[in-house]
């Protein structure tokens, strides 16, 4: 496969079905990192308001007519004291697991980041689980680098 057979787009409303299975595979991913989680039924994002709001960024990555992976950035208010009023925050990376490992997902990373450079953001950041190695690894060959550690107490 190569990256001329994936097209990255625009989520539309019509994808919402597969985007909702999108959200429920990245739950199930999260469980093992985040005792926290509360019990099934659980919804992270409003992802119909995302992909009509004009400050959110959805993408999907398709092939031969098939939605594999997607994600999204959104603007968020930096901390008064950084240099930095707003960032592009991304998330919902999900990528189909008979797709993984095809660099798709830094496609998506891509279109995310033409995103939040047209929309002026000088900052983009991005959480995930310090035990989520996977993830960390396909972040960090886009360009991340890690920054902080949330930590907490029960």
């Amino acid at each position: 496969m190569t990256s001329d057979q994936i097209t990255v787009r625009n989520a539309t409303l019509e994808d919402l079905p597969i985007l909702l299975n999108f959200e429920q595979g990245i739950i199930t991913a999260e469980r093992p990192f985040d005792v926290t989680i509360k019990e099934d039924p659980v919804s992270y994002y409003d992802l119909e308001r995302m992909i009509k709001d004009e400050d959110s960024c959805v993408v999907v990555a398709e092939m031969e007519g098939k939605v594999v992976s997607s994600g999204y950035a959104i603007s968020k208010r930096a901390r008064h004291y950084l240099d930095h009023e707003f960032y592009a925050y991304l998330g919902f990376m999900y990528t189909d697991p008979g797709f993984r490992g095809k660099g798709i997902n830094a496609l998506i990373v891509d279109e995310l980041k033409k995103w939040s450079k047209e929309k002026g953001f000088k900052e983009i950041r991005l959480t995930v689980y310090n035990d989520n190695l996977p993830a960390i690894k396909a972040y960090e060959k886009v360009g991340f680098k890690k920054h902080i550690i949330e930590m907490r107490l029960e």
